[in-house]
């Protein structure tokens, strides 16, 4: 753990009760509001905390403004049973782990829009180049989630929702500059003109940023970011029953890269950078029927991903490009029965597309189409107890179908503070279109599958200013999509596949348990921290990693966060997270440290509309790695200001 972990002991002590950011999640009542708290990803609608049986962690804006990072992964790696494993600095690639699911098997969404790439290998989103920018709201559902968000979301789901319409002109700007000349700038306007609610925003970032191949490893040259987003929310409101709604998303990032260089072709710095660009837009028309017990939503959604990796010696050289698109037409009706009884029902139709490219030759295009029918019930067949079921089918015009199912339920006895949640989910993921189609691919695939349930309690103690909880989770994926080598002779699937294909050849298991507490004595002190055991280890009978320890997923991982609003507006926090050792490969030979880091931040009232802040990340400059060879920042420092109107 290195030697720093000693310094922050005293420290630790400090953040020892709670879990950062989850506070909103797990308990059934907001401090600031006493309103219930309400989540839209578990059941594609909203609903109070109090009717969810799944494992739901809400980062509320709040907690964002307090928290003051500028990245997505920096929030969701303090999430419980969330890692993170990133290739450098900000704007490099980062993968999302859920519950030691894989990257690939995490749904990414921004305002209920799925991201995922369809040009990627894995078909999965590219978290490095996503900025908090005017996000307002995370929801992070944990488990499989394939009945009501379809393929993909076998380890869960990630819902970024950005800055909705206000009723008043509302203005936000935020500017910040720090460590290694990175400058920030995010800006958003809100309001309504008669039947017409807008939220629009732009954001700017700039870094010199850090060395991809790590500084420690002798890189010797720093690989900087820039990027520039952009959203918008619109609703137009025809008749009190009928509306229409808009949303948009863009960002634009350069990030410069390290990799593999001659004659050596070990990781190195490289003169390269890396360009993606991604559009995400949707329209619907909404229509609330029968006094708005029956509301109903027609929609059409389009992602636009474009990758590209430049080399930069000499002439410029396009090294790699990538263009990956989704269509999605979208139906979903939510029926109030009666009080309390709830039935959900959905059709989608989704088109796929991809285009790839290596060294300037010519593209490999491939397409697939996957249509899909879902249902859903919520009932509360008594006071405290809600019970929900779903099932989902999926016709794929490559593989066939996939059907799954689920099934959770919450009760909270009387009124003693306790809430017990156990829910089962099914989760399955199509094939890549590069898995299927490459020059690798096998389009004999079929759908990576996984089912698991999860059990826990909520318990609030002490006139509800201490909060306990704890979950114990536990899942099983099989036919798992694993490249294989074709030695000769080549026969069934290497046919014509000389350098290998895929095949569904792999199994995994993850179990685990999460445990929380949050500590809010008064209103200004919220003392929280979260424990994460994590077991993912390879299944695959007969393969010779069985048994194994899956790659850059550690076994511990602790988060403590105490924020302190003193008397005089001064508002003062530190953040405390603890990653245990992992492995870099799949034969567990190559270790990767765990590390712990440390984070102080502060911010003051200039006036009721302008507020100076500044944090130190990594306050003890701990050296660590959560991809092999690649860097992380050490000790840095910003500042900066934020206005509201």
């Amino acid at each position: 753990m290195r030697t720093n972990f000693l310094k922050i002991t005293s420290l630790s002590f400090v953040v020892l009760a709670g879990f950062p950011g989850q506070s909103r999640a797990e308990t059934p009542v907001d401090d600031a509001t006493s309103e219930p708290v309400i989540i839209v990803t578990a059941n594609r609608s909203p609903q109070p905390i109090d009717r969810i049986g799944q494992s739901v962690t809400v980062i509320d804006s709040a907690e964002l403004e307090r928290r003051q990072n500028n990245n997505v992964a920096d929030v969701l790696r303090t999430v419980p049973g969330v890692t993170i494993a990133r290739n450098g600095g900000i704007g490099s690639v980062a993968s999302v782990f859920i519950r030691g699911a894989e990257s690939e098997q995490t749904v990414a969404l921004i305002d209920g829009v799925k991201l995922n790439d369809p040009s990627s290998p894995g078909g999965g989103f590219f978290f490095g180049n996503l900025l908090i920018g005017n996000i307002e709201r995370i929801e992070v559902l944990r488990g499989p989630s394939s009945v009501l968000w379809g393929s993909q979301a076998i380890g869960g789901v990630v819902n970024m929702i950005t800055r909705r319409p206000t009723e008043q002109l509302t203005i936000n700007l935020r500017g910040e500059y720090g460590y290694r000349n990175t400058g920030q700038l995010v800006g958003n306007i809100a309001g309504k003109a008669g039947p017409l609610s807008v939220s629009a925003g732009a954001g700017w970032l700039r870094s010199d940023s850090i060395s991809s191949f790590s500084e420690a490893r002798g890189a010797t040259e720093k690989d900087g970011y820039d990027n520039v987003g952009a959203n918008a929310n619109l609703n137009l409101t025809l008749t009190d029953w009928l509306s229409v709604d808009a949303r948009g998303w863009y960002s634009n990032g350069l990030v410069n890269i390290d990799g593999f260089p001659p004659p050596s072709f070990s990781l190195g710095d490289v003169n390269e950078e890396s360009r993606t660009r991604e559009i995400v837009a949707y329209t619907g028309l909404n229509a609330a029927l029968f006094d708005g017990r029956f509301r109903n939503r027609l929609g059409y959604a389009y992602t636009d991903t474009r990758r590209r990796s430049v080399n930069l010696d000499g002439v410029p050289i396009e090294s790699f490009a990538a263009t990956g698109r989704n269509e999605r037409i979208e139906y979903q009706g939510v029926f109030d029965i009666v009080d309390g009884w709830q039935a959900t029902a959905g059709l989608e139709r989704e088109t796929s597309r991809s285009a790839t490219s290596s060294g300037g030759g010519p593209f490999a295009r491939s397409r697939a189409r996957i249509d899909s029918i879902y249902g859903q019930i919520l009932v509360t067949p008594m006071t405290g107890l809600s019970l929900t079921g779903g099932v989902r089918h999926d016709d794929h015009n490559r593989f066939g179908g996939a059907t799954t199912f689920a099934a959770s339920g919450v009760w909270t006895p009387g009124s003693i503070g306790t809430t017990i949640r156990a829910s089962y989910a099914e989760g399955f993921k199509a094939p890549s279109l590069f898995q299927l189609q490459s020059n690798f691919g096998n389009q004999l695939l079929q759908p990576e599958r996984s089912h698991g349930w999860d059990a826990g309690f909520t318990q609030r103690l002490i006139g509800d200013t201490l909060t306990a909880s704890a979950t114990y989770f536990w899942r099983d994926s099989s036919d798992l999509i694993a490249f294989v080598s074709c030695p000769l002779p080549r026969t069934g699937i290497c046919v014509n596949r000389p350098f290998g294909t895929f095949d569904n050849v792999a199994r995994a298991r993850a179990e685990g348990v999460e445990i929380g507490l949050a500590l809010q004595p008064v209103q200004a002190l919220q003392v929280q921290a979260n424990y994460t055991f994590t077991d993912a280890t390879n299944q695959s009978r007969g393969n010779a990693n069985f048994g194994r320890q899956l790659a850059r997923r550690p076994k511990h991982s602790f988060s403590g966060l105490v924020d302190v609003r003193w008397s005089f507006g001064l508002e003062t926090g530190a953040t405390l997270t603890h990653v245990g050792s992992s492995f870099e490969n799949a034969s567990n030979s190559r270790k990767l440290q765990g590390y712990v880091l440390a984070d102080l931040r502060a911010s003051y009232p200039v006036t009721a509309e302008i507020d100076l802040y500044g944090r130190i990340e990594n306050l003890f400059d701990e050296g660590y790695e959560t991809a092999f060879g690649f860097g992380s920042p050490g000790r840095a420092g910003y500042v900066g200001v934020r206005l509201r109107y």
